[in-house]
């Protein structure tokens, strides 16, 4: 049985109120939930990042075999080469070495009389000819010295004549027995002595003479002048150490160059055999070839100190490219292979035990060919072995490439790379084959 209210049972009790109950309060989440599912968040984000980037470098870092591979078992088709054709031709034999430019004639002009330096007949730095007018000194002097040795001349001459006619008369007197013998044997050796007395003033006036042409100083050689060393004005001697002026001879100028003694069998072989052993002079670079000349001559003895031995060759310099003491790099040319398999350095691949190429077969995939290297000139090598001329190899490429890999070769001659053509040497002012190309003598 339901109890009623007070206020039911009693009008006059105030109303009651019902209570109201509060809720409970919301459970809270614990806050480490949240952040584990932050960091798990970030992680993921994290995870396909580090996927996105290892997969981008994998495919672009990835071994060029595997690549390769890859690509023929999805079927992307054959790899692109570039790709050259061993070919026949010829390919020079070089010895290299530096040298240095030595001009054939230097010549140091000193005076030969003392005087007065009054003109100089030449500017710095002329090219001046064999016989031209180059300095003068004060001629007086001389001039005078000339003119008193032929008066004297003149006096010892008469003294002669005279003394010529005394004997001539003696003789006869002599004949008549009209003076002694004696008198006559006196006045020859007079005469001998006049005789004597002129030539010795004949001497001093060539002496004369010779110091007159001193005093007119010519070129000895043809060549170019260099600095002045005495200005006019100035008082020279016969005895002064310093010269007035030098003139070194450029055109014929020659280059000396040391060579290995290996390698000296081979051109002293040649050069004794009469022939004319082509040598080109380079730039310190070896770039720019600046003359072309022939082999002259050899030194007599090897130098003990480097094991080499000296060698000369002469160039013609009529513009002058070699100057004296100049570097230069020196090529000899010791033979010409005729009619060699030739190809492109650029194919030429190396590991630890091989030197090889690779090949492109009929059926466009590439095999790996083992070949062996002769003479190497410039972009040129010479196959001894490996190869036959038409036999077509890759050229550029060849990190993605393995055996049976299958390519697209496009030839040299379609891209515009072709390799320099060899032969022979260059023309001058051509560029010469790169510094790293190895030579051989054979």
């Amino acid at each position: 049985m339901k109890q009623d209210s007070p206020s039911a049972l009693d009008p006059a009790a105030p109303p009651t109120i019902p209570t109201k109950h509060a809720p409970p309060p919301p459970k809270q989440k614990p806050r480490h939930s949240r952040r584990v599912w932050v960091w798990l968040a970030i992680l993921i984000v994290l995870a396909l990042a580090a996927f996105y980037f290892w997969s981008r470098k994998s495919s672009a870092t990835g071994g060029a075999a595997g690549t390769a591979a890859n690509a023929q078992k999805k079927g992307f088709g054959a790899i692109p080469v570039v790709a050259a054709k061993a070919r026949k031709g010829n390919i020079p034999v070089y010895v290299v070495n530096l040298g240095g430019v030595l001009p054939i004639y230097t010549v140091t002009v000193r005076s030969r009389v003392d005087g007065q330096l009054m003109e100089v007949h030449y500017k710095e730095g002329d090219i001046v000819q064999k016989g031209a007018p180059i300095v003068e000194i004060d001629p007086r002097p001389y001039d005078a010295a000339l003119l008193q040795a032929q008066g004297q001349l003149l006096r010892d001459q008469a003294l002669l004549d005279n003394a010529r006619i005394d004997m001539a008369r003696y003789k006869t007197l002599v004949a008549q027995n009209a003076v002694p013998e004696q008198q006559l044997a006196t006045q020859e050796a007079l005469v001998k002595q006049d005789e004597g007395i002129v030539k010795t003033d004949q001497g001093m006036i060539d002496t004369a003479k010779l110091n007159v042409t001193y005093s007119h100083i010519t070129a000895p050689i043809t060549g170019r002048v260099g600095l002045r060393l005495v200005d006019p004005g100035n008082i020279v001697h016969a005895t002064d150490t310093n010269g007035m002026l030098v003139i070194t001879q450029m055109d014929p100028i020659s280059v000396l160059f040391p060579l290995p003694e290996d390698q000296v069998p081979v051109v002293l072989q040649k050069l004794n055999a009469g022939q004319r052993l082509p040598v080109d002079a380079f730039d310190r670079a070896g770039t720019v070839l600046l003359a072309h000349g022939y082999l002259a001559t050899v030194d007599n003895q090897i130098d003990p100190t480097t094991g080499s031995l000296r060698w000369r060759a002469n160039f013609d310099n009529p513009g002058y490219k070699l100057f004296p003491n100049q570097f230069v790099n020196v090529r000899v040319l010791v033979q010409l292979k005729l009619g060699v398999t030739l190809a492109p350095t650029a194919t030429i691949q190396r590991n630890s035990t091989n030197t090889y190429v690779f090949l492109v077969k009929p059926d466009s995939t590439v095999t790996v060919r083992n070949v062996t290297i002769g003479t190497v000139e410039g972009n040129d090598s010479e196959i001894t072995s490996g190869l036959q001329p038409g036999d077509t190899i890759v050229m550029t490429g060849v990190d993605k490439l393995q055996e049976g890999t299958k390519v697209a070769a496009h030839l040299a001659t379609d891209t515009g790379t072709g390799a320099a053509r060899s032969g022979g040497a260059p023309a001058a002012g051509k560029s010469a084959p790169g510094r790293g190309a190895t030579h051989k003598a054979s």
